[in-house]
């Protein structure tokens, strides 16, 4: 389980800090005197899953050393409109600057947690387990899978490196569900190997091929009960995933069709941020 922590957080927030601030926060540095000094509120206005509190700290941090903060609210808990969710207070200059990339972070962070959230009750009491995938902005993946574990969510592999996926595109050019299981095995035989499946056809062929992991895409939810069924009966029985524009008001039916997990490429490609906002007052 990768965490973005330490140095490497730290550099990362500095080039989203440079990016923001371009030349200089021309606004503050001409409206507010230096010396001035802040308190705030963050405070969320709209129902969300808390996620991102210490990475929107370390931003108004490392603009000023001397920040006071205080969170109060833990990873993971469901709050409601109003709910203050940390206190901070410092010299006002480098917190108006860092405002607007702690938001970012922080009602993006807290817009997944909350999306996953949602999957996570809405199989609450199967076996099935809410995934996220690789469909990540560029730059956010480690925030974004914290996010999908404080809603609750499993991480799916973290980047090509840790599991042979198989899907469409690689059957095709490996001349089938087969012929692309044994070149993966000869080729990367300790990796465990995952192979996407449209076919009840090509599901036999990744069970006979010894498959680790079936995932089934764009299916219904009776041919994955079917699917199931069949995979669960074979001599080495794989785990089980679907996939494919997986909806709240719908994801159950795939839990109870028999499934180990759901991937849910929507929890980081399409987030709704949640509605924070940072209220100041003069010190």
């Amino acid at each position: 389980m990768e965490t973005l922590s330490g140095r490497a957080l730290d550099e990362r927030l500095r080039a989203f800090l440079a990016e923001d601030v371009g030349r200089g926060d021309v606004t503050t540095e001409t409206t507010v005197p230096e010396g001035t000094r802040a308190r705030g509120e963050l405070v969320a206005k709209s129902s969300c899953v808390v996620s991102g509190l210490p990475v929107a700290r370390r931003v108004f941090e490392l603009l000023d050393g001397e920040l006071s903060w205080e969170s109060e609210v833990e990873a993971g808990s469901a709050v409601g409109p109003g709910t203050r969710l940390a206190r901070l207070s410092g010299r006002a200059r480098p917190i108006l600057t860092g405002e607007r990339v702690a938001l970012n972070l922080l009602q993006r962070m807290c817009g997944i947690a909350t999306a996953t959230r949602r999957f996570v009750e809405a199989v609450a009491g199967t076996s099935c387990r809410v995934y996220d995938t690789r469909k990540t902005a560029p730059g956010l993946r480690s925030l974004d899978r914290q996010a999908v574990r404080d809603g609750g969510g499993v991480n799916h592999r973290f980047d090509l490196g840790e599991m042979v996926l198989i899907k469409d595109n690689h059957r095709r050019l490996a001349g089938g569900v087969g012929r692309a299981i044994a070149a993966a095995r000869a080729g990367t035989p300790e990796t465990p190997l995952e192979v996407e499946v449209e076919s009840e056809e090509e599901l036999r062929e990744a069970l006979a091929a010894g498959a680790d992991r079936i995932l089934i895409d764009n299916q219904a939810p009776e041919t994955v009960a079917r699917w199931c069924r069949i995979a669960r009966s074979s001599p080495r029985p794989p785990a089980i995933e679907a996939s494919g524009n997986m909806r709240a008001e719908t994801v159950r039916a795939y839990a109870l069709a028999g499934v180990d997990c759901v991937s849910v490429g929507g929890l980081t490609h399409s987030v709704a941020a949640a509605d924070i906002s940072l209220e100041l007052a003069p010190a």
